[in-house]
């Protein structure tokens, strides 16, 4: 028999959190896999009180044999309803036996065991985080309940030659009929979430490695064998990250192999399962041919974040749920450590900025705004989200900074070595840190505890005859739902002072002479900071590296910010300075004013001339903040307006570098030979693309002409990818031809397919919603895979206001029809995308009642999930 949860649950909150009445010592674990159906059975060794009841979650599972201490169960003694198994007569010592039947074929959502890709040619494969194990067995399903696992996989061996699961392997053998057998003993406890498994038809590569600690290690990549050498960047990015993780914070690898398995069906980036992660292939394949230099870094960026996770996630796991930005938010600041160190630093820091602005804060101040930290949830999968992961970074890494390198790294040991084998919470972490430095650490806990994003206003006084100079910094965080009122954070403001020639000037506070940057901390609403012995009014650079994620309001003219734009040695706040510029020039193109345009449009002008400066860096400088950045700072938004501004103010900027001079430097970019992935060549190609952008808005036909060669000689898909965007935006003669070629040559490959779906739809403007539904009749686009939802309709709602949000409202029409269709397949993906329309309320009066309209239509649908349902009534809220 099978039952079904109750998609009406009551919330879950962290103030009743209670350790578990039962814990699973133990478990063994044996499946006989198959594609429709799989049966699993479980023996569970328990460890708990007597007298609590033994409740066990589990989803859709068909019960096929129940026994406790080797006796099956009498119909009376135990309960299946509502996703819950209760079981009476368990004891402290006891071992409960079950067996039960799934069907991995029918398992659209991909949580628990499923089929990837056909069923003559696909593989089975489990994703268990959040909550996916109550799929596959009976379990107390919470990231506190560690237990042991031996796996024995039994498959036939024709149809299923591979066979994976965490941990290290324990035997494998021949069965009668064709069959055969492998087990696996992870010797380390761990919750029920990094459980995992594959079996199929897959191919590998291995390398060896040994740990600094002296472990031989054997490091195995999977895939199917159409794409198996595409495969070799992540490997030497998986020795990459291992050997920085050792180098950086002691952290050795601890069983004898390490899995690594690629599928194109998968809801998440990648997983961590201990010893066998499993990734979004988007995340690990990666070929000249196919893959953008962003690309690279990106698979780069999510192997080492899943590597890391060995550690912070899977040595030590987060209490409960609650607790999810313990591991992914650290994780996250690792990763981007990582990644800077392997790249550029500054260009890490604009990137990781530029995300957590375009994706986190419109989150925080919007309906869906929720603490790192959340007080209660309905559905868990709706809170891996950018304030857990980009905002929980920040966190860390504003305690990172405050601590030191060295002293970071002392906390850090010591939260290892303390939590290891345990599931901590912030608390612990926090503890950890501030013990091993001497400090109190525990005021960070109310960034963990407070939604919203904080505005700091920072404003300066010169006193001339005192030769002094004082900064008022006063901090204010909106009130959000559920949060009306906001207490004081303490904010860390990394500053330097400039003077009027570009130099920075030595800081002296309280009598003593600091360096020429200083960290000074707003821990109340106000304050004000005095610099002695300064001859002539400054200029402030503030929050310097991004020291806390704030909104800054600072008094700033435009010439101080075009000062800060071409003197600032600091590649991320000359970007920083680049970027509020932007924001007032833009501004004046609203009122048709012109002094912060010129002083924009004049420094870039100047810098576009500087042999010197890192292409990747201009191309950065060259781009002002995007549609969905301008958009957070309007009281009501008329996404059309934005980006008809916004492409006003692009045009300008190229204007004044003129025609001439841009195709000239387009010329420069242009490198024969042979493909080169190298960083300078990725920064000339980064810059070429942007270059070619802003042709495009002063010379169409020259940059239709340099895009169409590009794309037909290409050697990469950067270039490829950026040729095709400038034509199909611009509407070129050649872009058909060009579709119609990229979609001949990458047909068998979805990930490039998922960039044809994506560049059509990023288009701007009214006509994009044309296009979306002309491409949801290729064959090749189907809902039942996540990346292909995405690339079209997440591209469509999340990536293209001005295309989405149409005053008749028919984008909004055509999303909520798609979420329904896709809510019956996947409700995690349909819950996802849903968050576009996160922000509607604060729309122009017309776009706003076509969004409650369309809204209010599908939170009636009786049919939704839990997880869509959560998501819209969520933006619903005023």
């Amino acid at each position: 028999m099978s039952a079904r949860p109750d998609t009406s649950a009551a919330p879950i909150h962290l103030r009743d959190y209670a350790p578990p009445a039962w814990r699973v010592e133990s478990i063994e674990l044996n499946f006989e896999l198959g594609i429709d159906t799989t049966e699993v059975t479980a023996q569970l060794h328990l460890r708990g009180d007597a007298n609590a009841p033994l409740r066990l979650d589990g989803e859709g599972l068909e019960l096929l044999a129940i026994a406790l201490d080797g006796q099956p169960l009498e119909a009376s003694a135990w309960r299946y309803a509502d996703g819950m198994l209760e079981v009476e007569g368990a004891r402290d010592g006891s071992v409960l036996s079950t067996r039960v039947r799934i069907h991995p074929a029918a398992n659209t959502a991909l949580e628990g065991l499923y089929l990837s890709g056909s069923r003559e040619a696909g593989f089975l494969l489990t994703q268990c985080e959040a909550e996916g194990f109550r799929h596959i067995t009976f379990f107390p399903d919470r990231p506190d309940v560690l237990t042991r696992y031996t796996v024995t996989l039994q498959a036939e061996r024709a149809r299923f030659p591979v066979l994976l699961a965490g941990g290290n392997p324990d035997g494998a053998g021949e069965l009668p009929d064709g069959r055969h057998w492998a087990r696996f003993v992870d010797p380390h406890p761990k919750p029920c979430y990094l459980f995992a498994l594959v079996a199929g038809r897959l191919e590998k590569i291995e390398r060896d490695y040994r740990t600094g600690e002296g472990r031989a290690v054997k490091l195995v990549i999977w895939s199917e064998a159409n794409v198996i050498d595409s495969c070799h960047y992540a490997m030497d990015a998986l020795e990459r990250c291992i050997r920085w993780d050792e180098q950086v914070y002691g952290r050795y690898y601890d069983l004898d192999v390490f899995h690594v398995v690629a599928t194109h069906d998968f809801n998440m980036g990648a997983m961590e399962n201990k010893g066998l992660n499993i990734f979004n292939a988007k995340y690990l394949l990666a070929d000249p041919d196919t893959t953008t230099d962003d690309e690279y870094k990106a698979v780069e960026a999510v192997v080492a974040h899943e590597y890391f996770h060995n550690w912070s996630g899977n040595r030590v796991t987060c209490r409960d749920w609650f607790q999810l930005s313990l591991k992914e938010g650290l994780t996250v600041f690792r990763e981007q450590q990582f990644s800077a160190d392997m790249n550029s630093t500054a260009l890490k820091r604009i990137e990781d900025v530029a995300l957590l602005r375009r994706a986190q804060f419109p989150e925080d101040a919007g309906p869906l705004a929720h603490p790192v930290r959340p007080a209660e949830y309905r559905e868990i999968n709706n809170f891996y989200t950018a304030t857990v992961y980009e905002k929980g970074s920040e966190l860390v890494r504003m305690l990172a900074g405050k601590l030191g390198a060295d002293g970071f790294r002392r906390g850090m040991d010591r939260y290892f070595e303390r939590n290891d084998g345990r599931a901590a919470t912030i608390e612990d972490f926090l503890a950890a840190l501030g013990e091993a430095n001497d400090l109190d650490l525990t005021p960070y806990l109310a960034w963990y505890g407070q939604a919203g994003t904080p505005r700091l206003r920072a404003r300066g006084q010169f006193d001339a005859a005192a030769r002094r100079y004082t900064l008022s910094l006063s901090q204010h965080t909106p009130a959000t739902a559920g949060q009306p009122e906001k207490q004081s954070l303490p904010i860390p403001v990394k500053l330097a002072l400039f003077d009027r020639h570009g130099r920075m000037l030595p800081l002296r506070m309280d009598g003593q002479t600091e360096a020429h940057e200083t960290v000074v901390v707003l821990d109340q609403a106000e304050r004000e900071f005095t610099f002695e012995q300064v001859e002539h009014a400054p200029v402030p650079s503030l929050l310097r590296g991004f020291s806390a994620p704030v909104i800054l309001d600072c008094d700033y003219a435009p010439a101080d910010l075009a000062l800060l734009l071409t003197h600032d040695p600091d590649g991320f706040n000359r970007w920083e300075a680049g970027q509020q510029l932007a924001v007032l020039a833009f501004d004046d193109c609203r009122r048709d004013g012109q002094t912060a345009v010129r002083a924009w449009c004049g420094a870039l002008a100047q810098l576009f001339a500087d042999p010197a400066l890192d292409p990747a860096l201009l191309a950065d400088l060259l781009t002002p903040p995007g549609e969905v950045e301008l958009a957070e700072r309007e009281q009501e938004v008329d996404p059309a307006q934005i980006h008809a501004l916004r492409q006003r103010l692009q045009t300008q900027l190229a204007t004044t570098i003129g025609a001439a001079t841009l195709a000239q430097r387009l010329a420069a970019l242009d490198v024969a030979g042979p493909l080169r992935l190298d960083a300078v060549a990725k920064a000339q190609r980064r810059l070429k693309r942007r270059v070619l952008e802003l042709l495009a808005l002063v010379d169409a036909p020259a940059a239709q002409a340099h895009a169409d060669t590009q794309y037909r000689q290409a050697q990469g898909m950067t270039d490829r990818l950026a040729a095709l965007s400038v034509l199909v935006r611009t509407e070129a003669d050649a872009a058909t031809a060009a579709l119609a070629d990229f979609r001949r040559r990458h047909a068998d490959n979805p990930l490039a397919l998922d960039k044809w779906f994506a560049a059509q739809a990023q288009v701007p403007g009214e006509r994009a919603l044309e296009r979306v539904r002309t491409l949801e009749s290729d064959p090749a686009f189907t809902l039942k895979n996540p990346n292909r939802a995405r690339a079209l309709l997440g591209t469509f709602a999340s990536g293209n206001p001005s295309g989405f949000h149409r005053a008749d409202g028919a984008g909004y029409a055509l999303l909520a029809e798609r979420l329904v269709a896709l809510d019956a397949l996947n409700p995690q993906i349909a819950a996802r995308v849903a968050t576009a329309f996160n922000g509607w309320q604060r729309l122009e009066p017309v776009r706003r009642e076509a969004a409650r309209q369309v809204l209010t239509g599908l939170a009636a649908r009786p049919e939704l999930s839990r997880n869509l349902a959560e998501i819209v009534a969520g933006v619903l809220k005023s």
